[in-house]
């Protein structure tokens, strides 16, 4: 261990034993707080919940619902991803498309959610209610993040890249990406959480067969609490699981670049 700035580095075994310390400290915080309303109806202990879940898992409804509501989750945030980058791409090459993308972010980024998937359920039928909002909440984080990225990018390098003519693709692994990689992670871990958000309150308002959303309304209407909270666990799982599998594959991407950088520069100095 060292001690910089006042604080004590501390190793990852430590830090997941503070972390699983914080979490059994909130876990009891809940049952007590369980047992002192002594209402099952109103809140159910953590221990209910786990019983709950117990039950749901080997069942297949449990996984064909999960299938459902992550495929619809998964591919809005996918496209958003895919459509923020050319869009930002275009705004930070012509002033006219920056000029016309603006308003309309600035829209999508101030309008309700709940506007949204009203208007989606009057345009189309609720099966891809998820996927369309989804899309639309994380489009615009992902969008200023990824511009934001590619306008503090070295200028240095750039002018570099431009006075020895080097190739786009060249530039792109070596300057572009390095300067966006850390903005588009940012965006990445807002716009997951804004994706699982907005798409479960879409399932909930446009009750999609054998959706999430579905299963946490009829909980609602049953007062079924500890249904309630084993699908919300489920869905906190879920998102977690989709930021760790979207922060490794951009990661994989950035030492992907590197190599390629550093065997071309190799290559180049021979």
């Amino acid at each position: 261990m060292s001690d910089t700035g006042g604080r004590t580095d501390e190793g990852p075994l430590a830090r997941r034993a503070r972390t699983a310390a914080a979490v059994a400290c909130w876990l009891v915080v809940w049952q007590v707080a369980a047992l002192a309303l002594g209402q099952p109806i109103l809140l159910v202990g953590p221990w209910d919940v786990v019983v709950r879940l117990v039950e749901l898992v080997p069942t297949g409804e449990l996984w064909a619902t999960v299938g459902r509501t992550l495929t619809n989750v998964a591919l809005g945030f996918t496209l958003a991803l895919v459509a923020a980058v050319a869009l930002a791409a275009a705004a930070a090459a012509w002033r006219w498309a920056d000029a016309l993308l603006a308003p309309l972010v600035s829209t999508i980024r101030a309008t309700p959610v709940v506007a949204f998937i009203i208007l989606v359920l009057l345009w189309t039928d609720s099966a891809r209610l998820a996927l369309v909002v989804a899309f639309l909440m994380a489009l615009p984080v992902l969008y200023v993040n990824v511009l934001e990225g590619v306008r503090q990018r070295d200028e240095r390098l750039l002018e570099m890249t431009r006075v020895f003519a080097v190739p786009w693709p060249r530039r792109l692994a070596a300057v572009d990406a390095p300067g966006v990689l850390p903005y588009l992670v940012a965006g990445c871990r807002t716009g997951i959480g804004l994706a699982w958000k907005s798409g479960i309150a879409a399932e909930v308002i446009g009750l999609p067969a054998g959706s999430i959303g579905e299963q946490m309304y009829q909980a609602k209407l049953f007062l079924a609490t500890a249904d309630l909270l084993a699908w919300t666990v489920v869905v906190v799982v879920l998102a977690a699981l989709t930021e760790r599998v979207v922060l490794a594959l951009l990661e994989r991407a950035r030492r992907a670049l590197a190599a390629g950088d550093r065997v071309v520069a190799g290559g180049s100095g021979r």
